[in-house]
């Protein structure tokens, strides 16, 4: 039978403790919670050589000690979700510690653990409730993360059909985008996940990329293809696709609220460029109009 191997990051500053967690994982009885699974133990004795390894390798889960020589109580314990907010976490408590048992959980621990008379099987308990609650907590996440695309996505094809002005309607055909040039329409979305990405950074780091100028820009560009705004909501669904599926869910939510934003916007300059083309048209009818009459008289 094959195993899974389960590989621990235990940073633990106590000697005798790393070489007992160690130990008791060895000897982890085979047909019991350890069934299945074999562990790969990776120790280090400081919070920084730990964020070391999780930048270097994978590890299923995290064995930490909340007092090490470079950090202290559940500042450790922050910090290592700073740099690994998506391994489980188990951390190990004293007896002088059991009360910062819940208040680590609230933080997104996944479970802790006792120094004190810890045994084989408790040991593989903690752990592998550690992963099944992390595991379960993703997937309803994803299914939450789904859940809310699909919403949005219905919600873009609502806004798509209301988007259907009269002016509009008088100006563009009714073959997509997507349908009669293919590789323009993948320029617009290519073009259009930058400006998304841009967004966020917008956000995160508070600089300028004038996102609004560059959105004008490319509805400009559609105009003159004579898209309609089914291929602006086309355009948006399949960026944010693309960019929402192999990301965590913060990111995802991110995506989708400045994406609700930009969408919204570019319709507005798409619409606001076919108002002014229309009434261009309607000027020029009048002046030929005008003329017309004059050579009569």
């Amino acid at each position: 039978m094959i195993k899974q191997v389960c590989n621990v990051l235990l940073i633990e500053d106590d000697r005798s403790h790393s070489k007992l967690i160690q130990a008791l994982l060895c000897e982890a009885e085979p047909g019991g919670l350890a069934e299945g699974f074999s562990f790969h133990v990776t120790g280090v004795e400081t919070l920084q050589a730990g964020v070391e390894q999780l930048e270097k390798n994978h590890f299923n889960v995290i064995l930490l000690d909340l007092i090490l020589p470079d950090s202290q109580g559940l500042d450790t314990l922050e910090r290592t979700l700073k740099h690994s907010p998506h391994t489980p976490i188990v951390v190990q408590i004293g007896n002088n510690e059991e009360s910062l048992v819940v208040q680590a959980l609230q933080l997104g621990a996944y479970g802790f653990l006792p120094k004190q008379n810890l045994d084989s099987n408790l040991l593989v308990y903690g752990i592998r409730l550690a992963i099944e609650r992390y595991l379960q907590t993703t997937k309803m996440e994803t299914a939450k993360q789904q859940q809310e695309q699909d919403l949005e996505f219905e919600w873009l094809e609502q806004f798509a059909e209301s988007g259907r002005t009269n002016i509009t309607a008088r100006l563009y055909g009714t073959v997509s985008l997507q349908d009669s040039c293919p590789e323009i329409f993948r320029e617009h979305v290519e073009n259009y996940g930058k400006l998304m990405d841009l967004a966020l950074e917008e956000q995160a780091y508070k600089v300028e990329h004038n996102i609004s100028n560059r959105l004008r820009t490319q509805a400009e560009k559609l105009g003159l293809l004579k898209a309609s705004p089914r291929d602006v909501v086309d355009i948006h669904t399949t960026a944010l696709k693309e960019k929402t599926k192999m990301v965590n869910l913060a990111k995802a939510q991110a995506y989708v609220t400045e994406g609700r934003l930009m969408v919204l916007e570019m319709m507005g300059y798409l619409t606001s460029y076919y108002r002014k083309y229309y009434l261009g048209l309607s000027n020029m009818k009048v002046y030929k109009s005008s003329g017309n009459v004059k050579q009569d008289l």
